[in-house]
């Protein structure tokens, strides 16, 4: 039933993606109050949620536009429930809004695809990383994506691997500027910080272990067929598929070194695994064993909402 409801775009789908997300933002205070700051504004907590739902509209999107899918909506729906299973993702507005670029920043980087304004959609890209990282500093770790990307697009021209560092260094100027000016510091608003933390025992709770282990198996599962089935694309859109595989890797990297573990960096993964387990979604032919896999997806985050 699930994936007759999924299987094609309707309005529903987003209806009940919204109710989803909305689910796991309202039950964030109740289930985990010790970990919501008390002097956050209702407003910004809705700017927050606003924000969230708008990532999962760009999301859509973006495979939508790419022909990252079949033209179905298991994505957003994925998206969604993985914030069911770790509503903690909420937590952080800094990290929403870096995502919610990093985003912008994928979405810009598959469309040098079309070979059409190459320059002006490098430049985007080390941009918006720029700015992704200005709310999150781990988030400069996509940097390296770009010029990925462009070896995968075969963009041999040298110019093309300096326009990267012109965004960067545009946003670092900016941003430098208004520090100057309203903080008279040069660099607060760089908000420079390469701290790392590597221990994990946050993470040692039924919810954390069950939601990530949800994640890795799901992911790890998927991506060995996602990986395998990238020769059977059309030639001209394998590269948009390794792109998000390698978000999906460079993600990883940033919830490891993340130096607060709350849930919250873990958000990075949400886009590219919800791609990489649609597109093995789709390949699984026996419809019983789809039902399975999909609904497992969604009963994993429905039990931890009572643990």
């Amino acid at each position: 039933m699930i994936t007759t409801i999924f299987s094609k775009s309707k309005p529903i789908n987003f209806l009940i993606v919204f109710s989803i997300t909305l689910i796991a933002f309202l039950l964030l205070p109740f289930k985990y109050p010790n970990l919501v700051n008390a002097e956050t504004s209702i407003w910004t907590n809705i700017a927050v949620f606003i924000l969230v739902y708008l990532t999962i509209l760009l999301l859509n999107f973006i495979v939508t536009k790419n022909l990252l899918s079949q033209q179905n909506n298991y994505e957003i729906l994925l998206f969604a429930l993985f914030f069911l299973a770790i509503p903690q993702a909420f937590l952080d507005y800094k990290i929403v809004v870096s995502n919610f670029f990093i985003l912008l920043t994928l979405r810009r980087l598959i469309s040098v695809r079309s070979k059409k304004d190459v320059i002006k959609k490098l430049f985007d890209s080390g941009f918006l990383i720029a700015l992704a990282s200005l709310f999150y500093f781990w988030a400069i770790l996509f940097f390296p994506l770009l010029f990925i990307a462009m070896l995968l697009f075969s963009e041999t021209t040298v110019k093309y691997y300096l326009v990267p560092f012109i965004g960067l260094a545009a946003v670092a100027v900016l941003a430098i500027s208004f520090s100057v000016l309203v903080y008279d510091d040069y660099f607060l608003v760089l908000n420079i910080n390469p701290a790392v933390n590597f221990d994990f025992n946050s993470y040692n709770s039924v919810q954390f272990i069950t939601a990530i282990t949800m994640l890795l198996s799901f992911g790890i599962w998927s991506s060995l067929f996602y990986l395998k089935d990238i020769k059977k694309k059309m030639r001209s859109y394998r590269p948009s598929y390794k792109i998000l595989f390698l978000a999906c890797v460079f993600a990883s990297v940033i919830a490891a070194f993340a130096p607060q573990k709350n849930g919250s960096e873990l958000l990075f993964l949400f886009a590219p695994l919800a791609v990489i387990i649609t597109n093995y979604i789709e390949t699984i032919e026996e419809k019983w064993f789809k039902e399975l896999f999909l609904g497992l997806l969604v009963v994993i985050p429905i039990v931890l909402l009572v643990l």
